[in-house]
């Protein structure tokens, strides 16, 4: 058993930087396609009209903190998996797999409940008016009953991810993405024998759609990759594996939750600008995800190498890795400023003909952009701190980006500039903490080696 597991520590050998490649680009499909599910959902419903894509937007900070909950379980996991697997521990990778998918499940149970009895009281509270609420309640209704097939599969896909394997999971999100594709005008339009079920056809397609990601994920897990178990359960061993993947877990979790509750209250802000306001920044939110894609591709791979790695003891990849993945980070941020810039327009127009939409689009396509490269650099260090078992310094590097930096400088800069003020100050705030984010990863990199360096030695 631990020769298999051996086996499957192989982000420790080869070129770091093919291996990054090969890693990302799996995972850069995936995203691009579950941005394009995002999308997908923004086309058809704009289609309906702008109270409908105002009502979609609404629900975007909401949806984006039960994701940032499992993720940040999810990523926990990742973390103390991908360690487990690098120490060639197959036991402890079964425990920690199966208790972080049990651990999600109970989770869900507890935020169904919650957020079935607080959707008027909630988004009343965001700024939604008393004709887009009911459109809100359609959509929200259906999508927190689902909500368990999109959390315990965004935990499986990163226990996967752990083993070094980017392909199976991006293989069954690009499943989910043409399914909610299909699905999405089906349910919408009542296109066929379907019927016209129109925002809450969107919320259906997705449920739908991820139902399929939940059952592949638990079959690679359990049947491929025998990384689940329930043999010999102990309640020890159980509480154990909560408390290692919740220490990293909760503080990832809480900075998650940090950027879309900051969205929350910058849609709170533009929607004193009104209902189409609302539904372009809306969909300039989803724009920046596409933008940023490789970029989440390439930090959703690197915590696994970067776990694998230290597990080894091979810090000289590590400090390579980091310092390729900056670059590129860079690189990629300057290439769709340009792209973004020129192309915000016809980008623009594609998802609403509405020209208060559109000018709102483009406005902050011509401004945001200019820090994704910062942005990414924050991404990259955020992950490497929490695989470096320092969620609360990565959680305190969020929460200065999203409560000292965003929304100060976005209220005041909306109040003194109206908009545009308010998108410069989103920009600022993406460059200065991806300044910071860098020097402090440096400290704790360096902290970290000299403390093995020092255990090793005595």
């Amino acid at each position: 058993m631990a020769e298999r597991v051996i086996k499957k520590a192989k982000l420790i050998e080869g070129p770091v930087g093919k291996t990054l490649v090969n890693l990302t680009i799996p995972m850069f499909f995936a995203m691009i396609g579950m941005v394009a599910f995002n999308l997908v959902d923004t086309f058809f419903v704009g289609k309906l009209g702008t109270n409908e894509l105002a009502a979609l937007s609404f629900t975007f900070p909401v949806v984006l903190v039960i994701n940032s909950i499992a993720l940040g379980i999810g990523m926990g996991a990742s973390a103390v998996i991908s360690r487990a697997i690098g120490e060639g521990d197959h036991h402890r990778v079964q425990r920690l797999t199966t208790d972080g998918l049990t651990l999600a499940f109970l989770i869900v149970i507890v935020f169904v409940i919650i957020g079935l009895l607080t959707i008027d009281p909630l988004f009343t509270a965001l700024g939604a008016t008393a004709e887009i609420l009911p459109l809100i309640r359609k959509y929200m209704s259906i999508w927190y009953y689902g909500m368990v097939f999109v959390v315990v599969p965004m935990v499986g896909n990163n226990a996967i991810r752990a083993t070094g394997d980017s392909k199976t999971p991006s293989a069954i999100m690009m499943v989910a993405v043409i399914i909610n594709f299909i699905m999405d005008p089906l349910l919408i339009f009542g296109i066929g024998p379907f019927p016209r079920l129109e925002i809450a056809g969107a919320a259906l397609s997705t449920v739908l759609a991820r139902f399929t990601t939940f059952t592949v994920a638990l079959w690679v897990l359990g049947h491929r990759e025998k990384m689940i178990s329930f043999a010999h359960l102990k309640f020890k061993e159980v509480l154990d594996s909560w408390r290692s993947i919740l220490f990293i877990g909760v503080p990832i979790a809480s900075a998650r939750i940090m950027i879309p509750l900051s969205m929350g209250i910058i849609t709170r802000i533009i929607a004193g600008y009104g209902p189409k306001a609302v539904a372009g920044f809306g969909v300039a939110s989803r724009l920046e995800f596409f933008g940023l894609a490789i970029i989440r591709a390439l930090s959703s791979v690197f915590g696994p190498f970067i776990g694998q790695n230290l597990g080894a003891k091979k810090f000289g990849r590590v400090h390579l890795s980091i310092k390729l993945s900056k670059g590129f980070a860079v690189i990629w941020g300057a290439l769709m400023f340009i792209v973004l810039t020129i192309a915000s327009r016809p980008i623009a127009t594609i998802f609403n003909k509405d020209p208060q939409v559109v000018s709102t689009i483009i406005l902050y396509l011509k401004i945001v952009p200019i820090a994704f490269g910062l942005q990414g650099i924050m991404h990259i260090c955020n992950i490497s701190l929490n695989v470096l078992h320092k969620p609360l310094q990565a959680a305190g590097l969020i929460f200065f980006q999203m409560f000292l930096l965003y929304i100060p400088l976005a209220y005041f800069g909306s109040k003194f500039f109206d908009l545009k003020g308010l998108f410069y100050g989103i920009a600022i705030a993406y460059i200065v903490s991806g300044i910071l984010a860098h020097f402090v990863l440096k400290k704790y990199l360096s902290e970290f080696e000299r403390n093995v360096d020092t255990n090793d030695r005595s």
